[in-house]
Parts: structure tokens; C-alpha cells; sequence
């Protein structure tokens, strides 16, 4: 059982210390991981002090934090297909626009319950 236990333990691990190079390298790189993780910051401190209830908190919270995903995926994405090949073609073309369309759609949900809780705070 502490076998068991103690590599699992050690997976987790290796897990968040994978996962920390990957969004240091991102960080490092990308300039948009960069502008989504200051308007993310933006977005949870008006959602930390505005009058919003539990559910519209842990809403914008987590879609913030979706974006960052997003935008990890797509970094992703671009840089798996830039290793492959550098020419142009249109399915690599498509698989980095199709990863830059899923953190549009992303951001657009986050922006929606933005509209939202913003009306109900100004309509009462």
C-alpha cells in the first residue's frame, strides 16, 4: 500500500513540476499568455471586490482561468506543428487558427458573463 501510495505521490510531483516548465516556457515566449494572464488578474480583482454572488465569482474565476488554458493549448498546438516543419500548409495553417479560435471562443464565453453580471449589478 505505501509503494502504491509513494509513486503516486512521486506522479503528482513530477506532474507540477512538468507543468510549472510549461507555463514558465509559455510565459517566456508568448506575449499573449502574458496579456491574458494581466487581464485575467484584472478581471479576478474586480470579481474579488465587486458585489457579485458566489456563483457569478466562481464563474468569472473560472473562465479566466479557461482562457489561460486556452491559450496554453493553442501554444501548444503552434509550437508542436513549428517543430515539425516550418514550410506553409494549409493544415498546419488550420490546426493554429482552429487552437486561436478556441481562446477567442474562450475569451467571448468569459466576456458574455461579464455582460451579464454587469446587468444584473446595474439593473438591480
Amino acid at each position: 500500500m505505501l509503494g502504491w501510495l509513494g509513486a503516486e505521490v512521486r506522479r503528482i510531483a513530477l506532474t507540477v513540476v512538468w507543468s510549472w516548465a510549461g507555463w514558465r516556457a509559455a510565459w517566456a515566449t508568448q506575449k499573449s499568455l502574458r496579456q491574458w494572464t494581466a487581464a485575467n488578474l484584472i478581471s479576478a480583482a474586480l470579481a474579488l471586490t465587486l458585489p457579485l454572488t458566489p456563483g457569478e465569482r466562481a464563474l468569472i474565476l473560472a473562465l479566466g482561468i479557461l482562457i489561460l488554458a486556452a491559450e496554453l493549448l493553442n501554444t501548444a498546438i503552434e509550437t508542436a506543428i513549428n517543430y515539425i516543419s516550418t514550410a506553409r500548409h494549409p493544415l498546419a495553417a488550420m490546426a493554429k487558427d482552429c487552437g486561436s479560435a478556441g481562446v477567442a471562443l474562450t475569451a467571448i464565453a468569459a466576456g458574455v458573463a461579464w455582460i451579464v453580471v454587469l446587468w444584473r449589478l446595474a439593473v438591480g
